[in-house]
């Protein structure tokens, strides 16, 4: 079944090079293999740098998005990952609360792209993944490239957006020792 044809922004230019870790649950490994695959060639085509790294579930993705962002001179993040629906409601809490948790990262100003799908079969899965079909892998670090281009458009400095910098100290109150 053929899905409807859909505009895909071009790929944004960058005057200074663009550092994306890709985070992947390989679950399914070769669905995997594939979103980084997609992910990889978009980075790769606008003069960007990757990594990757490996964590256990779809459920893990969100925190180590969220540290690596805290911690780490990252640009920006894709999420990938494949969560197919089982005989239990574990699928729908595992889709909503990785989805919700890298939402909630988006709005605080990380740039992200979340790749992480949610289907009924292993055959759903394989032509989202798939670089040479629906090659989610890629729009999910597209999605994350056009946010880094929005976020250097408007100038704002890495690290001062959503949460604040380490060591930086929150006056409560004026005057008064502080313990």
């Amino acid at each position: 079944m053929a899905g409807a044809s859909h505009y895909t922004l071009p790929l944004p230019e960058f005057d200074q090079p663009v550092k994306l870790l890709i985070v992947v649950a390989p679950y399914y490994r070769d669905i995997a293999d594939d979103l980084i695959a997609g992910a990889k060639a978009t980075i790769e085509a606008v003069g960007g740098s990757w990594e990757v790294i490996e964590v256990p579930g779809a459920l893990e993705v969100p925190a180590a998005v969220s540290t690596a962002w805290r911690m780490s001179n990252f640009d920006g993040f894709v999420a990938l990952g494949c969560v197919i629906r089982g005989e239990t409601t574990h699928y729908d809490t595992v889709c909503n609360d990785s989805s919700r948790g890298l939402t909630l990262l988006s709005l605080q100003g990380c740039c992200l792209g979340n790749g992480i799908l949610t289907v009924e079969n292993h055959e759903q899965a394989a032509v989202r993944a798939d670089p040479q079909d629906q090659n989610k892998g890629g729009g999910a670090a597209a999605a994350a490239l056009h946010l880094i281009a929005l976020q250097r458009r408007w100038g704002a400095p890495k690290g001062k957006i959503g949460f604040r910098p380490l060591g930086e100290t929150i006056q409560l109150a004026e005057g008064g020792d502080r313990a």
